[in-house]
């Protein structure tokens, strides 16, 4: 994977911002660092596609936006789950709307000719083992964590289907991106509907991270140099 120099410097800066993120989150006494800190995260993603972005349609530029703007909303509510579980369940709205803009923009490079069967049938048996540990836990959450489940394995499908009609690079990035997302997604359902896990804010942080930079990435190695 080659990155321009405006990408290089902006890797740097974004996970010094991930990093204070941990730091802030895992620190009581710095949670008005981690309100700044955490949304930060996926905005500075939104400065760079905007200032690196020319040369991709206008289409996909601005349903990427969308689905940044929709995974900022999902953070800030996340934040607030302590004061009520309704921001937990409209955070998980915001962020199934982000998955399915990403969709939207996948599927506008799918390769027609690839057979998903076999992929498609490894996420059930993950999703399906995931959602044994997770079923007992859920309560009044099952239906809207299923239907969160349906749209995240989508997304890692249409990541999938992207192989043979975009670049490598492109390919490669957003593919690995969507893998990490469901990892953290996996993560943070873990913890909160099975059993706590040890250091879960950084692991969850971490991949999420991962997965909206490296998608965003592969997303911007769609223009032609």
């Amino acid at each position: 994977m080659k990155l321009t120099n405006t990408e290089k410097q902006f890797s740097i800066l974004f996970f010094v911002i991930v990093l204070f993120e941990i730091i802030t989150g895992s620190t009581e006494s710095l949670q008005i660092a981690h309100y700044i800190a955490k949304p930060a995260i996926v905005i500075s993603l939104v400065f760079l596609f905007i200032k690196t972005s020319e040369g991709i349609s206008k289409s996909i530029k601005r349903i990427t936006l969308l689905a940044l703007g929709f995974s900022v909303l999902g953070d800030i509510l996340l934040m607030f789950v302590d004061q009520s579980p309704h921001f937990f369940t409209v955070g998980l709205v915001a962020f199934l709307l982000a998955h399915i803009m990403y969709i939207v923009v996948f599927l506008k490079h799918r390769n027609k000719q690839k057979s998903i069967l076999s992929f498609v049938i490894l996420l059930l048996v993950y999703a399906s083992g995931l959602f044994y540990l997770l079923k007992d836990g859920l309560g009044e959450m099952l239906v809207p964590v299923i239907i969160y489940m349906i749209v995240i394995l989508s997304m890692a499908t249409t990541a999938f289907m992207r192989k043979g009609i975009v670049n490598s690079s492109s390919y490669n990035l957003v593919f690995i991106g969507a893998i990490f997302f469901m990892i953290s997604d996996s993560i943070l359902a873990l913890n909160k509907f099975y059993q706590p896990i040890p250091f879960s804010n950084i692991s969850i942080m971490l991949t999420y991270a991962l997965a909206q930079y490296l998608i965003v990435l592969g997303i911007l190695k769609l223009k032609k140099h």
